[in-house]
């Protein structure tokens, strides 16, 4: 079972941070059509060519005997053009290939960013760009395409040289040979010209194609996250009180990058609302990344098993098992001699890197800052497992202070959600994921940057629902606004990845020289 927050880990994960649309698009439309569509078809061709030219050959052998002379030096000559025409022709469609990735990126950009480029006025820039990358496309196909003249002019020479052959053999062995049979080798050797050709071209082609084999199965090696599901169990209500602790815990993004998070240790009591601030970049979003193990503990087994950079190896056991064993039970014990600095992070007690990631994300409930909503229907994106019913529904938006709208929508809660919920504003997005969260019913609630995007009046009405309806929850609350913050239990605040300040709101606006003073200062909070 999957929640929102595994798809949001998906779109987070390093894969899709280091990877251009473009390849990926291009891997899953021409590269998979060339699997599905062509493959199989060129196979059955080289079959039916195979056969062909085997049977001509050997008809041809059997009524001119001297042709059988001039076999090992065709099939040498043919060997050679066709070991140089392949050598060419898989590089040239590796380069035609990887030229069309681009060309995807670039018009999914344009698609996406129309409204902005318009108000802009640089049409004529992204125009020149598309017609920049069409003609490098371009010209890595017509490249293609001049390999496979380059090799029809050679076995046209060939052809002839075999027709050449029997005609001589033909002429030399008149008074031996019967005519009839001189006439039925003739046609059949005219014929075998294009045949020849043909079962080049096709072998060739069906070489060419199999690098889309060679791509596609560069995704499927790709290194996952950890397991749904492992060894360790939680009851259903956890977690039951919502007690948080880091302890001593540092991140990265990708294994050979900086730090993100350092060495951070805090403790959440049940019911606390706290409060994340800092500058831009210095790691609030960051930490609520670490609760969804959407990034996992620096050095740590599961960060090294989902690398896809090279830059660790999983040491193989010695019964030559490395990751499988693992997966179904849970991490393995570390190597006294393997480093470790990740720390980690308990949740009510339980080690969350031994849990699988669906036991623990579907306990815990975010409104992310860029609010998620899926093609389908209100009742698809509220619940998506049919879990609840339609009374649960109706109360959950109605506390989301969204119920009145919904009724006025065709088919209620059937009405019809677009893509990325473009038929719904931003603020009516961010109550949708509200009334979501309210169902979850989780001890924990991470709001990342929730009103970041939407007006005032909404942002009210998010923190008031907020206070009234999470008020025995833990929530963490990345603050977007100063003022969304300043009743909470405690702030914490982040500085360079690590924890500068961390006490009470008021405690800390008695100290001029705090960081959280200086922030309020500059949002117009409080004075000097």
């Amino acid at each position: 079972m999957l929640s929102h927050c595994n798809v949001l880990s998906i779109l987070l994960s390093s894969f899709f941070d280091t990877t251009p649309l473009g390849r990926i698009l291009n891997r899953f439309s021409s590269d998979m059509y060339s699997i599905d569509e062509h493959l199989p078809w060129k196979f059955m061709d080289l079959i039916y060519l195979s056969i062909a030219v085997s049977t001509t050959i050997i008809l041809i052998a059997v009524t001119t005997p001297a042709f059988i002379i001039m076999i090992p030096v065709i099939a040498a000559v043919y060997y050679a053009i066709q070991q140089y025409f392949l050598w060419a022709t898989r590089s040239l469609k590796r380069i035609n290939s990887a030229s069309i990735s681009p060309l995807y990126q670039h018009f999914d950009e344009t698609l996406n960013g129309m409204s902005t480029i318009r108000a802009m006025e640089v049409q004529q820039q992204f125009i020149e760009e598309n017609g920049k990358r069409t003609d490098n496309n371009a010209n890595a196909y017509a490249a293609y395409m001049y390999c496979n003249r380059w090799v029809d002019l050679r076995l046209q020479v060939l052809s002839a040289g075999i027709i050449f052959v029997v005609t001589l053999s033909g002429v030399l062995g008149r008074y031996s040979i019967d005519p009839s049979l001189i006439g039925l080798t003739l046609n059949y050797a005219l014929s075998i010209s294009n045949i020849v050709m043909w079962l080049c071209r096709d072998y060739s082609d069906w070489q060419s194609h199999l690098v889309a084999i060679e791509r596609v199965q560069e995704y499927t090696d790709k290194n996952t996250e950890a397991p749904a599901t492992t060894n360790t169990v939680v009851p259903e209500n956890w977690p039951s009180t919502g007690r948080i602790v880091f302890k001593d815990y540092s991140t990265r993004y990708r294994e050979g990058l900086d730090l993100v998070i350092k060495h951070v240790s805090f403790e959440v009591q049940p019911g606390e609302k706290i409060g994340i601030v800092g500058r831009t970049g210095a790691g609030k979003s960051s930490l609520t990344l670490t609760l969804f193990r959407i990034i996992e503990a620096a050095n740590s087994y599961w960060a090294r098993a989902s690398d896809n950079s090279g830059y660790h190896s999983i040491p193989e056991t010695e019964d030559g098992s490395s990751e499988l064993d693992p997966l179904l039970g849970g991490p393995r014990e570390l190597r006294p001699d393997e480093e470790i600095d990740g720390g980690s992070i308990e949740i009510d007690g339980v080690d969350i890197s031994t849990l699988g990631l669906t036991d623990l994300r579907k306990h815990l409930a975010i409104i992310p800052q860029d609010p998620t909503l899926f093609a389908g229907t209100i009742r698809d994106n509220l619940d998506p497992f049919q879990e609840l019913s339609d009374t649960d529904l109706w109360e959950a938006l109605e506390r989301a202070h969204l119920k009145s709208h919904i009724r006025t929508l065709p088919g209620g809660l059937s009405a019809t959600v677009a893509q990325n919920g473009e038929n719904f504003s931003v603020g009516q997005r961010s109550l949708i994921c509200l009334a979501r969260a309210l169902l979850r019913k989780s001890r924990v609630l991470i709001l990342d940057e929730a009103t970041a995007a939407v007006d005032m009046e909404t942002d009210e009405l998010i923190q008031r629902t907020i206070r009234e309806e999470f008020k025995e929850r833990t929530v963490l609350t990345i603050a977007h606004r100063i003022k969304t913050v300043m009743d909470s239990s405690k702030i914490l605040v982040v500085e360079k990845g690590e924890v500068a300040e961390y006490e009470a709101p008021q405690t800390l606006l008695q100290r001029p020289e705090s960081l959280f003073f200086q922030l309020a200062h500059q949002a117009g909070e409080v004075a000097k």
